[in-house]
């Protein structure tokens, strides 16, 4: 069963036992040397950055499971397409099936999708000040509850582009 590497809605474990009821979560993974962004059509997607880092969840994906993740992210259509890149797990280095929006064009996401990712990361135990940036996509007032009480004054307005560089990041 091959390794698949979720950093989007597919992060959440009940809906993938819905999706892929044979798989099972391997723990917290990371994909160096790519940035997460929204592509045109409101998905997220990866894109190679050589200063960022995407976390997510590994995933055993079972074989008979495949074709219903296939049709999830929509292959047929040309959603996204399915690569094979390393990524580095808690039990070390693994190649991992990823699935990347075809299209590099950034844009705004689908309402709902992104307070969904930020559950999932939360819910997969992902690093802090990852889940903080991922709650930069989403609407202002919605990023402000998604951080610490105490640090609301430090959350940046949403950027208009995700190709855009933090200042901090510098």
């Amino acid at each position: 069963m091959p390794p698949y590497f979720a950093y989007g809605s597919n992060m959440d474990h009940a809906a993938m036992a819905e999706r892929c009821p044979a798989s099972r979560p391997l723990g917290i993974a990371r994909l160096p040397r790519d940035r997460f962004f929204i592509a045109r059509e409101g998905y997220a997607s990866v894109a190679r950055d050589p200063r960022r880092t995407v976390w997510g969840v590994l995933w055993d994906l079972a074989l008979a499971d495949m074709s219903a993740l296939d049709r999830y992210e929509c292959l047929a259509s040309r959603l996204y397409v399915k690569v094979s890149q390393p990524v580095l797990s808690q039990r070390g280095p693994k190649r991992a099936l990823i699935y990347v929006a075809r299209s590099t064009a950034p844009g705004l996401p689908r309402p709902g999708y992104v307070e969904a990712i930020v559950a999932a990361a939360e819910q997969a135990g992902l690093p802090a000040a990852y889940r903080k940036e991922l709650a930069g996509y989403l609407p202002p007032s919605l990023a402000r509850a998604a951080v610490e009480p105490d640090e609301t004054r430090k959350v940046r307005p949403r950027r208009s582009s995700p190709l855009q560089v933090e200042p901090d990041a510098l």
